[in-house]
């Protein structure tokens, strides 16, 4: 199965070294696979011309499409409306896709950026989205699964850090932008806010004053949110929320009572008494100790304090360890990590 995601860009040309335009490739090769250049009536066609509207965001609309005419096989295709901001998180995106391959991220297939629309196409994951499974559908994920997700996304994150040609910051982790296949193996998906380098800045030298700020409310760290400074430590504080999420069943952010699942104490982070309710008397104590441990870990003021996804993939993977390596140094304030 395949879904589509669709933006509205101009960039249908590339220059050469003599400045002519040139066509893209038909097809491009991405960490050793085949990427397709699709036309934008292949989109149209896909989308059945955007005739079923499935979803809304702030910025975009999403609708149902299918992999060819005769295929009962659906994807899902965002089309951004047409900006100057959406045109430059088309460009960066596809920038970042381009360099990005692991079994925990969302497959990308190809892409479209003929006249002024753009596409990004993807494999379809067709079992929701994590947030879903967490807050809204009626049956609830054993601790078994969370936790099995929770160390497969952690994955995808390390790959993206440290494991890709370019050094990839997410900048906005969540659960709904976690989809999970009918294994329940997560896929990270949504990398329009993302960031190329070990560290970067969002302040706008140019006019004086910030850019928008890119993550989500509840996700957001905190010491980006002072600074502006953006760093793979973001990602790491945004984990942290998400595996604090996976332990208790709790949104991020209550609007309502202006609640930050974050602002746990680290009492609170080591009471067995804040594991969702929906698996109490089905999981392991030792292994809710540990990643409670890990979340304290990830919401440390200073960024250079926080563990990196390497030290937490790490812990994670050997469970008979896990008491023994958060007891030494590998976290201890009195020995800072590197920093970025």
């Amino acid at each position: 199965m395949t879904c589509f995601t669709c933006f509205r860009v101009r960039n249908k040309w590339k220059k050469n070294r003599g400045g002519e335009r040139v066509a893209p490739k038909e097809e491009e090769e991405v960490a050793g696979e085949l990427v397709r250049r699709f036309s934008w009536r292949d989109v149209e066609e896909m989308t059945r011309n955007f005739s079923c509207v499935i979803g809304e965001g702030g910025f975009s609309t999403v609708y149902l499409g299918y992999l060819c005419s005769d295929s009962l096989d659906h994807g899902a295709v965002k089309v951004h409306r047409e900006s100057e901001r959406m045109k430059r998180v088309f460009r960066q995106e596809l920038e970042v896709l381009m360099d990005v391959r692991h079994e925990n991220i969302v497959k990308f297939l190809g892409y479209c950026d003929e006249k002024d629309e753009g596409a990004l196409i993807f494999e379809y994951v067709p079992n929701g989205t994590l947030h879903d499974h967490l807050h809204t559908l009626s049956t609830p994920l054993p601790w078994q699964s969370r936790t099995s997700i929770a160390l497969n996304l952690a994955r995808a994150i390390e790959f993206i850090h440290d494991r890709c040609t370019k050094h990839i910051v997410h900048c906005d982790v969540k659960p709904s932008n976690v989809l999970l296949d009918q294994n329940l193996n997560p896929k990270l998906c949504d990398f329009g806010s993302a960031r190329v380098g070990f560290s970067s800045t969002i302040l706008n030298t140019c006019e004086g004053r910030r850019a928008p700020v890119v993550g989500s409310p509840g996700y957001v760290d905190p010491h980006y949110l002072r600074t502006g400074i953006i760093s793979k430590k973001n990602d790491v504080y945004s984990f942290g929320v998400l595996l604090l999420e996976l332990i208790t069943g709790i949104e991020a952010f209550c609007s309502e009572k202006g609640r930050l699942l974050a602002k746990f104490s680290v009492d609170d982070l080591k009471d067995v008494k804040i594991v969702d309710e929906r698996v109490k008397g089905n999981f392991e104590e030792e292994e809710f100790k540990v990643l409670g441990s890990i979340c304290e870990a990830c919401f440390r003021e200073q960024p250079s304090l926080r563990p990196s996804m390497s030290e937490i993939v790490k812990i994670m993977e050997d469970k008979v360890s896990f008491t023994f390596n958060l007891e030494c140094k590998v976290w201890s304030v009195a020995t800072p990590l590197g920093r970025l």
